[in-house]
């Protein structure tokens, strides 16, 4: 198992993330930075996507994920909540796996849970395929206040 790690956040966790990339060389390597190509190359190259947010408005980094057939495993906040459908919850349309606290018994519990279903190939192939095709296009959305309004009237 390999851990790439992109981003910035609080000067603490970059020291430790420092720390991990000369301690695991060649296992986990963190780049903190803001850098989109290589987000879009990581998203192209993954398994799964660790999202661990506290807060996430919206959230575009797990719809980039699973365009590219990345499985998101996300915290249960604002727009990851709200695109990333729990397979243990609904197994025929779930994206990913959620968890719902900001612990790290919770983001292990769904880590074990995204290498549970990894062990099953088929299965990874399917959700896959199922996530690559998931429409979150503003012309879906459109569409979908349009027929709202169309029952209110």
């Amino acid at each position: 198992m390999n851990f790439l790690i992109l981003g910035t956040g609080e000067a603490e966790l970059h020291d430790a993330l420092r720390e991990l990339n000369w301690v695991y060389q060649g296992r986990c390597d963190a780049v903190l930075e803001y850098n989109e190509a290589l987000a879009h190359t990581l998203y192209a190259g993954s398994d799964f996507l660790l999202m661990p947010s506290r807060v996430e408005p919206c959230g575009l980094n797990q719809m980039y994920a699973m365009r590219y057939g990345t499985i998101p495993i996300v915290r249960t906040v604002g727009g990851l909540k709200d695109t990333v459908i729990d397979l243990g919850a609904f197994p025929a349309e779930g994206r990913g796996f959620r968890f719902d606290h900001f612990t790290v018994d919770d983001a292990h519990h769904a880590i074990w849970r995204a290498y549970s279903l990894y062990q099953d190939t088929a299965q990874m192939k399917s959700i896959r395929k199922r996530i690559m095709a998931a429409d979150f296009s503003w012309e879906k959305a459109a569409n979908n206040y349009f027929h709202l309004y169309q029952e209110l009237i």
